[in-house]
């Protein structure tokens, strides 16, 4: 009765049940004696007054977990901790971009260049300059030159929508924009100063390299970054100086010290971009920047290895692809830090596993706190029965708390909303008020009436040693891809398109485990909106991560008792074509078919037409760098991720895989396998004997191009040749395609060396030059007829028996 009589009291100290144990009974018990025993005392007593916790407990939640006061030079502005530091290191390298490279000395006076050319344009504290680049040297340039005078930088990624940018530029009243001579026509009008930073350098006066004098603090603001707003619009984000000195500085969640090569790989308008800009520039490391737009996994391998690569971020979906595909491209990596969702613990297992030599960690923190606000170093190997990956513990000079809804610690074990304080909090919302004022509350725990608490809407709850377990969300906020989406953005936008009556936007897992968006709509018309229509429509308004890649319409949306959209019965969209309006017309050459078979296993779609769309099927970014890494293996050459998103269907991406990588569609045979792309080498090529592919790879080493030729197609249809004479000849094509002029380093194993022996003959034939012939337990070759034999003159035949394992 005293339980009925406090309303809510059961809903306040709700246990997860599996965390149900003897230590959490006992203290389970002892909760509801102490609340019992306080209602006795006062049966008036609110619930909010309720004594969850004994003071030793509340002690250990409120100080001993949140004790992470360290010092850093809190009083600095990042400028000038980077002047600093290129004083201390003048001639170290400080960016590398493909071929080019800056010392910490160049960096600095470049930037000072451009810092004194801004502050002419009246650039001062507090005002925001804007910037819209793709990652570059003078990317770089342009974000400490604007800290330099003294003003903010506001990130623009040159991917969104014109009409995004549009609002951003008008939001901020940036009164400059450095961008790209080659991206100023794609940019929205802009009433302020355009500087175009490739082609103004002639402008700049080469004697102003010297620091430049502004009166900047470091509570100033560095940047002004923008997340999705669940009104419709996205919000800025403001970050002041030591916000950013407080991530990087003296802090223990990574081990940052000038023997790191960190890698600049996330868009600059993500805020990941800030660990990995001023972690290396603030420490003397080396800054090395992703020369493409989109990242792929051949060129993950590629920059990893030529650049040393001992520290980076990957979010938690490119992660898993990664380790899906390729998880030894990792294996050079010291620290691997993922985050941006919940981790899989099955990737985590996996990776752990393949990469013994890395540390792998957790990173969770909202743009609110500067990048992160905790951190999980992920142990060696992680308990069986564990079903999630702890978000972890508070970095330094960072304070977390899990508070009830009347603002109360809630007990281990119990779920409630996480908090968070510290000197990571950003100062707010730019011309938001209200909305800073809703989400930045007043500290409960402080005695500072200055002190702040931000409002995570994330579920977490502590397990029994301080470590911090997400459990979801308390709102319609998610995270995908890495990306920080609002649904009530999207449903915002969508409630404009003509007629649409009702909009709910969702994320569901499909049986791969991919994540993507689907809308459900009612509409007020005969027949359905056409949707393809509605998708030029999000596009033009949103960027391609918050464009949804299936669309259901129904009758009416399932409600719950009291009257409310029932998200849970919404049916699960059709994972057939069913969406897809145009008519099937089937593959009808081998690269169409190579390229359904691969979108039908990457999409988990049953039936793939050469006229479908890939990200009307539910394709997406992360999506198309995985279908990139398996038609580069299957074609032996690299495929820029471009070339998907400008030629989206089979047909248009066959064709221009035609033109652009020099593949013959008629010709086309996917029984090469190229395990090997990337190296200085000439090409190796070898027939037959798969499973002693990786053994050759081992003593070549990476810097050599491997192709391996099949007997037997992938789908198991076996080459149409009856004779060796024909199966060298065929191959001898395929070869040409790849390498046409030689000289040609040639193996086979078993019937392999027969084939490989008479495609030498061929090629010999044909006046090519035969540098090596290797050939591995080869059966009987007959040297009966003079014309088989190879022309001794070209090369020396070395033959060779070599056993392997057991046999």
């Amino acid at each position: 009765s005293l339980v009925e009589h406090h309303e809510g009291l059961m809903g306040t100290i709700e246990y997860s049940t599996d965390l149900f144990n003897a230590e959490t009974i006992t203290r389970l018990a002892g909760h509801f004696q102490t609340l019992l025993e306080a209602i006795v005392e006062n049966p008036e007593t609110t619930i909010a007054e309720l004594p969850l916790l004994t003071a030793p407990e509340r002690h250990q939640l409120l100080v001993e977990w949140n004790a992470t006061k360290t010092g850093y030079p809190k009083d600095k502005c990042i400028h000038q901790l980077f002047e600093e530091q290129s004083a201390r290191t003048p001639d170290a390298i400080a960016l590398v971009f493909e071929n080019q490279q800056l010392s910490y000395h160049t960096l600095n006076a470049k930037a000072n260049q451009l810092a004194h050319y801004l502050k002419t344009a009246s650039v001062q504290p507090d005002k925001l300059v804007a910037i819209c680049m793709d990652r570059s040297i003078d990317l770089v340039i342009g974000l400490l030159a604007i800290l330099k005078a003294g003003g903010a930088y506001v990130p623009l990624d040159p991917t969104y929508p014109r009409e995004r940018l549009a609002f951003m530029l008008e939001d901020t009243k940036a009164q400059v924009l450095l961008t790209h001579s080659s991206l100023a026509g794609q940019l929205p009008g802009y009433s302020g100063q355009l500087v175009c930073l490739d082609s103004c350098w002639i402008e700049l006066n080469p004697e102003d390299i010297d620091n430049p004098c502004c009166n900047t603090s470091s509570s100033n603001l560095a940047y002004v970054m923008y997340t999705s707003g669940s009104t419709g619009t996205p919000k800025g984000v403001e970050v002041c100086h030591y916000n950013i000195a407080r991530l990087l500085l003296n802090n223990t969640y990574a081990r940052i010290d000038n023997q790191q090569n960190f890698l600049l790989s996330a868009p600059i308008a993500f805020d990941a971009s800030t660990f990995e800009v001023w972690g290396g520039l603030l420490h003397g490391a080396r800054c090395v920047i992703y020369p493409e737009r989109v990242l792929t996994l051949n060129g993950l391998e590629r920059i990893i290895e030529q650049q040393k690569i001992s520290i980076l971020w990957l979010t938690a979906a490119l992660f898993n692809a990664v380790i899906d595909e390729k998880p030894q491209i990792l294996s050079a990596v010291g620290q691997v830090l993922t985050g941006g969702e919940a981790l899989s613990t099955g990737h985590i297992r996996r990776a752990l596993k393949q990469l013994p030599d890395s540390q792998l960690i957790n990173g969770y923190g909202p743009t609110e706190s500067t990048t992160f606000a905790c951190c999980y170093p992920i142990p060696k190997t992680i308990a069986h029965q564990a079903i999630s990956i702890p978000i972890g513990y508070p970095i330094a000079n960072t304070q977390v708390y899990i508070l009830d809804k009347h603002l109360q610690p809630v007990p281990i074990g119990v779920a409630g909303e996480l908090h968070i304080g510290g000197d990571g909090l950003a100062r707010g919302y730019l011309n938001r008020p209200e909305m800073t004022a809703e989400k930045f509350i007043r500290h409960p725990f402080s005695t500072n009436p200055l002190d702040r608490l931000y409002k995570t809407g994330d579920l977490a709850r502590y397990q029994s040693d301080g470590a911090i377990e997400f459990l979801g969300r308390l709102d319609h906020q998610i995270k995908l891809r890495g990306f920080r989406i609002e649904l009530g953005e999207i449903e915002s936008v969508l409630g404009h398109y003509p007629g649409i009556n009702e909009v709910v936007v969702t994320v569901r897992e499909d049986q791969s485990g991919n994540k993507r968006l689907v809308t459900y709509l009612t509409h007020s018309q005969e027949e359905p909106p056409n949707v393809n229509a509605i998708r030029l429509f999000l596009k033009e308004k949103l960027p391609e991560y918050m464009v949804p890649s299936a669309f259901v319409f129904l009758d009416k949306f399932p409600l719950t008792p009291n009257g409310k959209i029932d998200r849970k019965a919404l049916p699960a969209p059709d994972q057939t074509r069913t969406e897809i309006e145009q008519a099937y017309v089937a593959p009808c050459s081998p690269v169409q078919e190579m390229l359904a078979a691969i979108w039908r296993e990457v999409l988990n779609v049953d039936r793939i037409g050469i006229h479908d769309n890939f990200f009307d099927l539910g394709g997406h970014s992360l999506l198309v760098i995985v279908v990139c890494t398996k038609v580069e293996a299957k074609i032996g050459k690299p495929v820029p991720v471009e070339l998907i998103f400008e030629f989206p269907t089979v047909v248009s991406l066959a064709n221009a895989l035609e033109k652009y990588v020099n593949i013959a569609s008629k010709n086309f045979n996917p029984l090469i396998t190229a395990f090997q792309v990337q190296g200085t080498q000439p090409p190796f090529f070898w027939i037959y004997g798969g499973k002693v592919v990786p053994l050759i790879l081992e003593q070549m080493g990476a810097n050599q191009p491997f192709y391996l030729l099949n007997h037997q197609a992938m789908d198991g249809n076996r080459a149409q040749y009856l004779t060796i004479p024909e199966m060298a000849d065929y191959y001898l094509q395929n070869i040409l395609k790849i390498d046409s002029e030689g000289p040609y380093y040639l193996g086979g194993y078993s019937i392999g060396g027969m084939i490989i022996y008479e495609l030498a003959r061929q090629l010999c034939e044909q006046g090519k030059t035969v540098a090596l012939l290797f050939i591995l337990d080869p059966t009987s070759i007959s040297n009966d007829k003079k014309e088989q034999e190879l022309p001794k003159k070209k090369f020396n035949l070395r033959c060779e028996y070599h056993c392997i394992g057991s046999a």
